[in-house]
């Protein structure tokens, strides 16, 4: 039985205050009954939200038994050595009807204090944003925590923002410790470390699905705030059909695009290390071992370390998320 081969996964959907329907409607997710799905998580090892494969010799199995049992050649052994069994990543799908929560993540070392695990730092594809979509992203002004409260207190917290208004095919790195909110009407991908932890600092005066408002996590996200202004803020980039154009290079991670019109051989061997293939545009079809398995916009899919080469055969214009553990 083939056990090393490229591996799609179950959605997992969340419900959220905030969430749309394009998920559902644009995106053909598994929401069943959820009433606003603002999150589709596509590969994860977080517990209690652990991906279960969904096609091949594998189906049904979570990705926790799958690193119990592939180890190194699923994860890579140096990312297995650094890691150990928990998946290193995480790769979502977010749709918004409204406008996040204002918050804050912490680093790892953070993190590792206060939660006993790694913290977050992400980025973000946008798919699709509405005309009158916007994000909230560092701050427009250098900051002390005296200031940030003063604001925050007094009802004039989005005058210290950088206000952005996001287009398909924007990127965007969220580093620890970068104050941001995505904005209403946004479709995006986000590829980040495998971590759920967030500090709510300001929800916008509204109440949560059961009319309450929302817990706040003020001292933690206090400490965890980097109070800089933030200049650079949207990631520049030059497409070079056929090629691999880095985009972004996190502490634990790294994430290329690439743009593809015609039938490729893909091998990861070199990598030490699995590589998620995110489609951004497009779709593709992927041959291997006899197999094959459709990719369509908005999926992922899993390439263990030891897969070897495969064949990639995309529809016109693909664009591909390339995401991989350093």
């Amino acid at each position: 039985m083939n056990m090393i081969y490229p591996l799609k996964f179950q959605p997992v959907c969340k419900d959220k205050v905030w969430g749309g329907h394009k998920l559902k409607q644009k995106y053909n997710k598994p929401v069943g009954d959820l009433p606003n799905c603002g999150e589709s998580w596509e590969i994860s090892g977080i517990e209690g939200s652990m991906s279960v494969v969904a096609n091949g010799a594998l189906e049904e199995n979570d990705l926790g038994d799958l690193i119990e049992i592939l180890m190194g050649e699923l994860l890579g052994d140096k990312v297995f050595e650094k890691y150990g069994y928990q998946f290193p990543m995480l790769v979502k799908m977010i749709d918004t009807l409204d406008v996040l929560s204002v918050q804050v993540h912490p680093n790892d070392e953070m993190a590792l204090k206060a939660h006993n695990c790694p913290g977050k730092e992400e980025m973000w594809y946008i798919l699709d944003a509405g005309p009158e979509a916007e994000m909230f992203i560092g701050f427009n002004q250098n900051l002390t925590k005296e200031l940030f409260l003063r604001h925050l207190n007094g009802g004039t917290l989005k005058t210290v923002l950088n206000v952005i208004k996001p287009q398909k095919g924007d990127v965007y790195h969220i580093k620890p410790g970068c104050i941001h909110a995505i904005g209403k009407d946004v479709t995006l991908i986000e590829i980040q470390q495998s971590s759920d932890i967030t500090y709510r600092l300001y929800d916008w005066d509204r109440p949560g699905a059961d009319g309450r408002p929302r817990e706040l996590h003020l001292e933690k996200g206090l400490e965890a705030l980097d109070y800089k202004e933030l200049k650079e803020i949207k990631v520049p980039y030059q497409i070079k059909p056929g090629l691999r154009v880095p985009i972004v290079e996190a502490g634990a991670f790294s994430v290329n695009l690439l743009e593809l019109d015609t039938q490729s051989e893909f091998d990861y061997n070199h990598l030490d290390s699995f590589v998620i293939l995110s489609l951004a545009e497009g779709s593709i079809q992927i041959e291997y071992s006899g197999n094959k398995l459709n990719v369509d916009k908005g999926e992922s899919v899993l390439i263990p370390s030891e897969c070897g080469a495969f064949i990639v055969m995309p529809q016109k214009g693909t664009r591909i998320l390339e995401s991989y553990c350093k």
